[in-house]
């Protein structure tokens, strides 16, 4: 049945909204929330909304048109590639899906690489050497698999030659034509020295890598020899255009070395690939990596490249600090988002790293899922039909250009002291990405960064899976020691020794530590510690604040039972008493606390507790709260990380 449109009020007949309109509603909203005081005027209104990035770039709450970057964007496949290198985008194919493997068992790692290639990965990247798989079986890894269509990635470090060698001796032996081959063989020496530390005579295998530049140049057209990694400065706490900027300084020095060895300027861009991290916040990907397409199109540019040239080979993987060892079963969530912003921001290849990747050598259920993300991201969410999807987004633009300012302007504050050597050399590069971790961590201390299953809502009762251990890589011995201090705070602890290259950092590190305390005070007494939760008055005044509290004491480990509806001290000191706890936190409604906090909290500290928290500010009532014993707050931005290890104190763990 169909209905006629006469008379119909469609939104023509409404008023245009304007962004006047918008920011007096939202103040309003403010205003109520206590955000806003009357004196707010709706010009505020967005900066009060407003955020900012660990670059410093301001987040607006909305975009229009107003806020797209001059000049434009390009086309897709045209310089500055900012909307991707390839006019078609991901085209029918989809992007190629690289898969990770370091087994040193080879009859192992053979399996799993077939069993990958078979169910919808590309290409393989093989990590090689004394953490992964052993030169000496590369041919037995590949035994099975057609190199003229599987492009293979080698990760070998201070032992690029030699596996670049293994794998030229392969090729040889089964005569396959060297133009038929494609894939990278992953020389990466400032890279290796970033990671390691660099001697004193400078980055180990960079004349070897140079060498093999020229080789492939000559006889593998399709192999490129270098990779400029970006991860160790994202491991290592970094920013999105830290990493950029560091990225950028390095493929330059790459540049300059293979021009200056002999290499016309065309062979030698074509010659380098960029791998970046990717995390869960998939514009912050989307933007990193369309922002590392337009840098290094200008760099290219500015060298005299041609523009058919100027295009970055890009391979996104999954963010390893972004994983977590507790409730590793969110990590998937976590790499489909990534892998989303990678696949949107338009990646050459992907590598989805199996959720369980912290917990050990990963297993074949692990890696069937990371593969599997990328066919429902590529085949079943259509993503790779739409030719670069964020194109046009106002927001998307506007973060893409000013992460691109920002990283330029760290690439040219290293360029001037000297460039990437000298920068890790002279703790140029490992004090700025520092600073930024010092900044991280303490978001992720007051929970404003929340971790999913760490430091918002633990299982405490979950059952890890069981994993291999994977074996640590041995790192080059550094002659001259490059400073890469880590703050204290949330991860502080992970400051490296002096000569050791810049530090791994996990976003959870500090919440995996107070965790781990939890379990080994389980494993010895056969209970967790325990904060007692007296939840006053009714459930409907209680609940909020109790859940509050649990979540946070739980993200140290601690077990929450709570004393149920009441108000009477005594009842609730016996229920205290019960719970075999020694420490003891108050929820309950500000009315509620007016009235009942103070007797509750004297009857508490009668009955042995140590020492009684509140779920709440502290307000007026700071003075009376200290007198009936109350001995801190706990509240929505408090420090979770300095409240739990006070709790842990308290309770005697170690």
């Amino acid at each position: 049945m169909s209905v006629p449109s006469a008379g119909l009020s469609l939104a023509s007949d409404f008023p245009e909204a304007t962004r006047a309109d918008w920011q007096t509603l939202v103040l309003q909203v403010l205003r109520k929330s206590g955000v806003a005081t009357e004196a707010t005027t709706p010009g505020e209104v967005e900066e009060l909304l407003a955020t900012r990035t660990y670059d410093g770039l301001r987040i607006r709450p909305l975009y229009t048109a107003e806020n797209t970057p001059a000049g434009g964007v390009g086309l897709p496949g045209f310089a500055p590639f900012v909307r991707g290198g390839r006019a078609q985008g991901a085209g029918t194919g989809g992007w190629d899906v690289r898969a990770l493997h370091d087994n040193p068992d080879a009859t192992l790692a053979a399996e799993a690489v077939l069993a990958d290639l078979e169910n919808g990965a590309t290409s393989l990247w093989l990590r090689l050497g004394p953490a992964g798989l052993p030169i000496g079986g590369l041919g037995a890894v590949l035994r099975e698999v057609y190199l003229d269509l599987a492009p293979i990635v080698l990760d070998a470090g201070e032992l690029t030659a030699a596996a670049a060698e293994e794998f030229f001796g392969l090729v040889a032996a089964r005569g396959l034509p060297g133009s038929q081959l494609t894939g990278s063989l992953g020389a990466d020496p400032i890279g290796l020295a970033a990671r390691t530390g660099l001697p004193a005579g400078g980055p180990v295998g960079l004349a070897e890598a140079v060498s093999l530049a020229g080789r492939c140049v000559r006889e593998f057209p399709g192999i490129r020899a270098l990779v400029v990694d970006a991860q160790p400065y994202h491991r290592a706490g970094g920013s999105d255009a830290e990493e950029l900027g560091a990225s950028l300084a390095t493929g330059v020095t790459y540049l300059r070395e293979l021009t200056e060895a002999g290499l016309s300027l065309a062979e030698a861009l074509a010659q380098i690939e960029f791998r970046y991290a990717v995390t869960a916040d998939q514009f912050s990907s989307i933007a990193k990596l369309r922002a590392a397409r337009r840098m290094w199109s200008r760099v290219a540019e500015m060298c005299g490249a041609e523009p058919a040239d100027r295009a970055q080979r890009q391979h996104a993987v999954t963010s390893a600090a972004m994983m977590t060892r507790r409730d590793p079963w969110v990590n998937m969530l976590r790499t489909t988002l990534a892998c989303f912003g990678a696949g949107v921001g338009g990646a050459d290849a992907v590598t989805v790293l199996p959720f369980d990747t912290r917990l050990g050598r990963s297993d074949d259920f692990s890696r069937r899922i990371a593969r599997n993300t990328q066919a429902l991201l590529q085949e079943e969410s259509s993503l790779i039909r739409v030719t670069d999807p964020a194109g046009g987004s106002w927001y998307v633009e506007s973060l893409t250009a000013g992460l691109a300012e920002a990283a330029w302007a760290w690439f040219t504050e290293i360029e001037r002291a000297g460039g990437i050597v000298a920068g890790l050399r002279s703790g140029l590069v490992a004090e700025r990405i520092a600073a930024t971790w010092a900044t991280r961590s303490d978001a992720i201390a007051h929970r404003r960064d929340p971790i999913t299953g760490v430091s918002e809502f633990p299982n405490l009762g979950e059952k890890l899976p069981e994993r291999p251990a994977v074996p640590a890589a041995s790192p080059v011995p550094a002659a001259s020691p490059v400073p890469a201090a880590s703050p204290a705070g949330a991860g502080g602890e992970a400051a490296t020794a002096v000569g050791a290259g810049l530090p791994e950092v996990t976003y959870d590190l500090t919440f995996e530590e107070l965790r781990a305390r939890s379990d080994a005070h389980l494993a010895a007494t056969g209970g967790r510690p325990v904060v007692f939760l007296a939840t006053l008055g009714s459930a409907a005044a209680s609940t909020a604040r109790a859940t509050f509290a649990a979540n946070l004491f739980q993200a140290g480990g601690f077990e929450t039972p709570t004393s149920g509806p009441g108000t009477d001290p005594a009842s609730i000191a016996a229920a205290f008493s019960a719970s075999g706890a020694t420490v003891a936190c108050l929820c309950s409604a500000d009315k509620v606390y007016a009235e009942h906090a103070g007797p509750v909290a004297e009857a508490l500290r009668a009955a042995g507790a140590s020492r009684v928290w509140l779920a709440g500010q502290a307000g007026a009532r700071a003075r009376t709260d200290a007198a009936a014993g109350i001995g801190g707050y706990v509240f929505t931005g408090c420090d979770a990380v300095a409240v739990l290890r006070a709790a842990l104190a308290e309770v005697g763990v170690a």
